[in-house]
């Protein structure tokens, strides 16, 4: 079998593998990319990016039935679901596209293949081509992560569908039960909740979005209601079975009675876990952590010295970016540049309607970890453009540390929170002093000059609404 060595071996062609291989080549190195599927892993392909395509068409759809408001009027606005999943998959392949033409100017073998390990140092690679056997100097593991299924019975029916397999759906239901109420769940429950579809949420925690505060998670309750959502939370599924008309009876357990749904489609979307399948880790010594993703220091480097894992193969932060910044980290440490990942502010963005933004603490962390802290918002009703945004609801809420005043938390709840929580991430990762935000000059009219505001208001100086 023919033997091939690289300077550097990535396993996997997501948003971990593909930056790493990139960044690499960039720094000199002969990488080897190995991918079994396509670029762009999940996240281009199955997760963020189709998804954030079909949370674009609900928004437009919503517009329509606000647009009178402006003057502006649609008779009877209706969607093609065929020509969303189309253009989803048209957005999908320029990016992917895009990628490949990046990997092959910067002369990094990809291979498609499926890749298993033989030992500590080799890995077989299988595909058209047939079987080859790579060695290199640093390996980084890469694969990802997939669905995490539940033994529940009748998951096996045709109508039940994981976030991959909506995402190919061109047939818009009349209704929908999703089994879930974290961030997929709800994502998915408010396209669909927009889209006209009537929602049936079933989560088994006490919460929706079990990982965010609960003054958000409950705002966001009201508007479920809003779009066609009804949630339960605190709902044990038991089983799922066929009508005699072919439609869905899903049956939960809830405050010890039993209850039942009925819908034409159920999404199951209870989470993900590291993908593992075929790359016979049992033949390495590669340890395997409580979380059950692959043991890494702060280097991303696992218990053997030359072989790494970033991205959801870690289970440490399931996020894109998250996957990104680790594959530099893990480059630069192989370069002997030492870098340490720090989790502590990573931001993170729910793509619901309204968006919620997160970065550092939560009030729920501080509580576990004895920290005193105060809260401060900042209401969206006193922001010009978030008022011309029809977003007056929301706000953006500041945790200061009690005692050194310091920020060490921020949240955004509605328009614009995926912009807003770029400048706040920056602001808390550097530690930057209410000073130095109070001297920087935001432009106007932007939603961004809430956060100066916020600022202003933590030493009682806000100038638009009360503080």
């Amino acid at each position: 079998m023919e033997k091939i060595h690289s300077q550097i071996l990535i396993i996997g062609a997501g948003p971990g593998g593909y930056v790493a291989a990139i960044y690499g080549a960039i720094k000199g190195m002969k990488v080897t990319l190995v991918d079994k599927k396509r670029v762009g892993g999940t996240c281009l392909n199955v997760g963020c990016i189709p998804t954030k395509a079909l949370v674009k068409a609900a928004d437009i759809f919503a517009e329509t039935k606000k647009s009178a408001a402006y003057g502006i009027h649609f008779e009877n606005a209706s969607i093609d679901m065929k020509q969303t999943i189309a253009k989803k998959d048209e957005i999908t392949k320029t990016l992917t596209d895009g990628i490949a033409f990046l990997l092959n100017k910067h002369g990094v073998d990809y291979v498609q293949g499926t890749a298993s390990f033989l030992n500590n140092t080799e890995v077989e690679v299988s595909g058209d081509f047939g079987s080859k056997v790579y060695t290199a100097d640093k390996i980084i593991i890469a694969t990802g992560s997939k669905t995490k299924h539940l033994p529940i019975p009748g998951l096996d029916n045709d109508f039940v569908v994981d976030s991959e397999g909506l995402l190919a759906n061109e047939v818009l239901p009349e209704s929908m039960t999703v089994i879930g109420g974290g961030i997929i769940g709800m994502e998915f429950a408010f396209i669909y909740g927009q889209l006209g579809v009537k929602v049936e949420v079933l989560e088994f925690l006490p919460n929706i979005l079990p990982n965010i505060d609960k003054d958000l998670s409950q705002r966001l309750l009201r508007f479920a209601k809003q779009n066609n959502i009804n949630i339960t939370t605190g709902a044990r599924v038991t089983k799922i079975e066929k009508e005699a008309n072919g439609n869905a009876i899903v049956t939960y357990i809830h405050k010890d009675v039993e209850k039942t749904t009925t819908s034409n489609l159920v999404l199951e979307a209870v989470g993900r876990e590291p993908e593992f399948s075929g790359l016979n880790l049992e033949k390495t010594d590669i340890k395997i952590g409580k979380n059950r993703g692959i043991e890494v220091d702060e280097t991303m480097k696992t218990n053997l010295d030359h072989i790494y894992a970033v991205g959801d193969a870690t289970n440490i932060m399931q996020l894109a970016h998250v996957a990104s910044h680790q594959a530099i980290n893990a480059i630069d440490n192989i370069l002997g540049h030492k870098s340490a990942m720090n989790y502590r502010f990573i931001p993170s963005v729910i793509f619901t309607s309204p968006q919620i933004a997160t970065v550092g603490f939560s009030e729920a962390e501080l509580q576990q970890e004895g920290i005193e802290y105060t809260t401060h918002r900042v209401p969206f009703s006193s922001n010009g453009k978030a008022l011309i945004l029809e977003s007056n609801y929301g706000f953006i809420k500041l945790l200061q540390k009690a005692v050194t005043k310091e920020i060490i938390g921020a949240q955004v709840f509605g328009a614009d929170a995926e912009h807003l929580i770029a400048p706040l991430t920056i602001a808390l990762k550097n530690n930057l002093s209410l000073e130095d935000i109070k001297e920087t000059v935001f432009a106007h009219p932007t939603t961004s000059e809430m956060i100066h505001e916020g600022f202003l208001g933590l030493n009682g100086e806000a100038i638009h609404y009360l503080g």
